[in-house]
């Protein structure tokens, strides 16, 4: 498909944009290079925030004896740096370079795991420390270094010499200066808030004068106000966004509070948004939905933001801000995305699954979206990606939104879907519906896509209406295209066929539900889960397969079973 005028004036504007960022992060990392003798060094830390993600007593056993599970992958260093060794991969690298695994050393908190970890952090200093340049100063990177030094500080400073912690001191304020530089040219994104987060948490742990503290405050305060919508969400539309900036939030609160200091004003009304958007995208099961980046959910990672949650409630119907609707009775539950991406900067990250939708029930999720993967290459997260990696339709196996290939701006999105028209309703039965429909397939083929999905008010029948129709006026397509409706199923579901047009899917548990398509044949065919706990796995999905314009409209339902 050619690229459309539009698109490539939007890709060029953006481009030059990304151009002027590097440029500013690398004069910026240039500027503090040679201004570093002025640098002002504080002499101690007032405090360590909390870290709520999960230890690992097994992984800090591997890090004393010189092995490094991270990313999925493992490194063996033979007793040398980790940081003068070739690492196994990019995802690797950046866990390894941003000390978010020093939290796991808090199991085994010897004098001799301590001394061993100081060892590594002075490689680091030595060696990537005195230049911001390379993987290690991304911004995400760096923002998380900055966070894991000051929470694990205890860990690393245990027993240290004055001369190891003045050098750790002035390691941490150099980073947390270059953080401050670069924040200016840093695109909207998780990212930036988490930079942002970084800042506001180094003002207070760190001594400083309160004119920086209030200024960090505010900063973090106006980040805050422009990332979380009015719902809860935050504004990359990504479920799990939402899990990993409270895990952050939290801990600045509650260190805000424990040292008397005055919170900044959006944070708490801030954090009390979120909660009802978290408890929204939870399946039956309790893991999250996976929409637009959303990877696994470690459960406990989930529990210890939850109990923190003095907004319980019954999740919303909608929200409206992010674009997601949530339709559930009786123990059912269907999440159904209904937006686009809210900017340019934001749909790096974003996927082509407009009108997908995911189905649980009982304790077990059905219907599924194939999810990002945490630590695969870059092919694999593209076709996660896709429309096809959707439980939704896609035509000619063709993305509902185009993604364009620049290795200066990355994997944007264009803006292929301009528009998605939303109406929901109760029956006179008390049966909830939602009908959406979205123009993603009228540039190239001419058709707009609708989808219907009702679920009655007993939880236990789930009705859906997919069709391709023309806008008003407009002539069908000469030639006959390919339709496809995917409906991704998880992987602990087993999958039976009954007949020609309907299978059954069971649960560990023994739930059933069967899945059906009248007057259609339906396909079991392989799959691939990209977001298990455990890595990539094969999974299975039904496919339902048409023609345009032949036949531009399909009917099918899920109902309960035994």
């Amino acid at each position: 498909m050619k690229m459309r005028l539009a698109d490539r004036r939007r890709l060029l504007s953006f481009g030059l944009r990304e151009i002027w960022r590097r440029f500013s992060r690398r004069t910026a990392g240039f500027r503090l290079a040679v201004t570093s003798f002025a640098l002002q060094v504080p002499d101690r830390l007032i405090v360590a925030p909390t870290d709520l993600r999960a230890l690992d007593p097994f992984v800090a056993q591997e890090i004393l004896e010189g092995r490094f599970p991270l990313a999925g992958r493992i490194l063996e260093t033979y007793g040398q740096s980790p940081f003068s060794v070739e690492l196994p991969s990019k995802p690797f690298a950046e866990r390894l370079h941003s000390f978010a695994w020093l939290r796991h050393i808090r199991t085994n908190k010897t004098e001799e795991t301590c001394a061993h970890v100081r060892e590594i952090v002075a490689d680091w200093i030595q060696l990537h420390g005195r230049r911001p340049k390379g993987l290690a100063w991304e911004a995400h990177v760096a923002a998380e270094r900055v966070i894991a030094w000051l929470s694990h500080s205890t860990v690393v400073l245990q027993g240290a010499e004055a001369g190891f912690y003045r050098r750790f001191m002035k390691s941490l304020a150099y980073q947390v200066r270059y953080l401050r530089k670069i924040a200016g040219s840093t695109p909207e994104s998780d990212t930036l808030l988490k930079l942002r987060i970084a800042l506001a948490m180094a003002s207070i742990s760190m001594p400083t004068r309160n004119a920086y503290m209030r200024r960090e405050g505010l900063r973090l305060d106006r980040e805050l106000e422009r990332q979380i919508l009015a719902d809860g969400g935050h504004s990359s539309r990504n479920p799990r966004a939402v899990l990993d900036l409270l895990i952050d939030l939290l801990p600045l609160r509650q260190t805000y509070i424990n040292l008397g200091h005055d919170l900044p004003q959006k944070l708490i009304p801030t954090i009390d948004r979120m909660y009802p958007a978290l408890r929204f995208f939870r399946h039956q099961d309790g893991d999250l939905a996976l929409f637009n980046g959303a990877s696994s959910t470690p459960a406990s990672e989930l529990m210890s933001v939850l109990r923190y949650d003095e907004t319980a409630g019954k999740p919303f119907k909608a929200l409206p801000h992010m674009n997601y609707h949530r339709m559930s009775f009786e123990g059912t539950t269907l999440i159904v995305d209904t937006g686009n991406p809210q900017s340019t900067d934001l749909s790096r990250s974003a996927h082509a699954g407009c009108l997908s939708f995911e189905m649980s029930a009982g304790r077990n999720r059905f219907i599924v979206n194939c999810g990002t993967p945490k630590f695969a290459s870059k092919n694999y997260r593209q076709i996660a990606r896709s429309t096809a990696a959707h439980s939704t339709l896609s035509l000619n196996e063709t993305s509902s939104r185009r993604f364009a290939r620049s290795k200066l701006s990355g994997a944007i999105m264009l803006d292929t879907v301009s528009e998605v028209e939303v109406e929901r309703w109760d029956d006179a039965h008390g049966n909830d519906w939602l009908r959406a429909k979205h123009d993603g397939y009228v540039a190239d083929f001419g058709y707009l896509h609708e989808r219907e999905i009702g679920l009655n008010a007993k939880g236990d029948k789930i009705k859906g209406h997919d069709r391709f129709y023309l806008p008003e006026g407009e002539e069908p397509p000469e030639e006959a295209l390919q339709a496809i409706a995917r409906f991704h199923i998880h992987p602990s579901i087993m999958l039976t066929r009954r007949d020609e047009e309907s299978v059954a899917m069971r649960a560990p548990d023994g739930e059933t539900w069967v899945f059906a398509a009248p007057g259609l044949s339906l396909m079991i065919d392989e799959d691939i889960f990209f977001a298990d706990v455990s890595g990539v796995r094969p999974s299975q999905q039904l496919v339902i397969e048409f023609s345009p314009p032949e036949m531009t409209e399909i009917r099918w339902m899920m109902r309960r079973g035994e």
